[in-house]
């Protein structure tokens, strides 16, 4: 096992403490930190930072510390503390963002329709609200399209598998031809080819219906953009730990 880094460290103790918290007070915790739609009156300026922090069961932080002490750590080691939170942080804002704009999409689609179908802005809002429409109404425009929108409102996003992103695809970057063990088949598999097709997997699964359960894929490849152009923009500039280490 590798030593730990300081930030990773303390990443982690942050994601447990928000984690216990959660399950001790369930969705006060939720409502609070994790990151609802701008529009949604439960959105709190500082939700795309603290949804970071908060995850939905075992398995989802487990999973997602697990990563992150694995291929952070040694990012760290090379960038120093300051780069990598940086780094780090700036990943996550970055999946945040790219996942809004998709619910954004989702949402003003709607909003336009309903408007064509007469409703004011007061009855749009109601509508987000309350899931109350006419049977007309539903059906003119249709229920996959309305239910598409009120997820969108009303989801909550939570994780740190947007930043956990960023980080892999540094990690791939930095150290392309490390071998990484697959779970399912169990063969290893090098960075440059495994984060690819991980990528590839939620582009896939971001726009079908094939999604296995409520995940944000767009938020898993807006932190893997984020990170790609910081890395980029990095080596271009030629960057290096000491121009951030204090």
């Amino acid at each position: 096992m590798r030593n730990i880094t300081e930030t990773v460290k303390h990443l982690l103790i942050i994601n447990a403490i928000f984690f216990v918290a959660s399950l001790s007070l369930g969705d006060l915790v939720y409502d609070f930190f994790a990151l609802h739609y701008p529009s949604n009156p439960k959105f709190q300026y500082w939700q795309p930072l603290t949804h970071m922090f908060m995850h939905g069961d075992f398995g989802h932080i487990f999973f997602n510390m697990f990563g992150l002490y694995m291929f952070g750590t040694p990012i760290e080691q090379m960038w120093g503390r300051n780069k990598f939170i940086f780094f780090y942080l700036s990943t996550g804002f970055g999946a945040a963002a790219l996942q809004l704009f998709i619910y954004h999409y989702q949402i003003s689609g709607v909003t336009d329709l309903l408007l064509a179908e007469g409703l004011n802005s007061v009855e749009i809002i109601n509508f987000f609200q309350t899931s109350d429409l006419s049977y007309e109404i539903v059906e003119n425009i249709g229920r996959d399209k309305l239910i598409s929108s009120l997820s969108a409102f009303n989801g909550v996003m939570v994780g740190a598998s947007g930043a956990l992103y960023g980080v892999l695809v540094a990690f791939a970057f930095l150290f392309p031809n490390a071998r990484l063990m697959l779970l399912f088949p169990p063969i290893p598999v090098k960075a440059k080819i495994l984060v690819p097709l991980l990528i590839f997997g939620d582009l896939f699964f971001g726009f079908t219906s094939y999604s296995i359960g409520p995940i944000a894929h767009f938020a898993h490849i807006g932190g893997a953009i984020t990170g790609l152009i910081m890395i980029w923009y990095w080596k271009k500039n030629q960057f290096n730990k000491n121009r951030w280490d204090i």
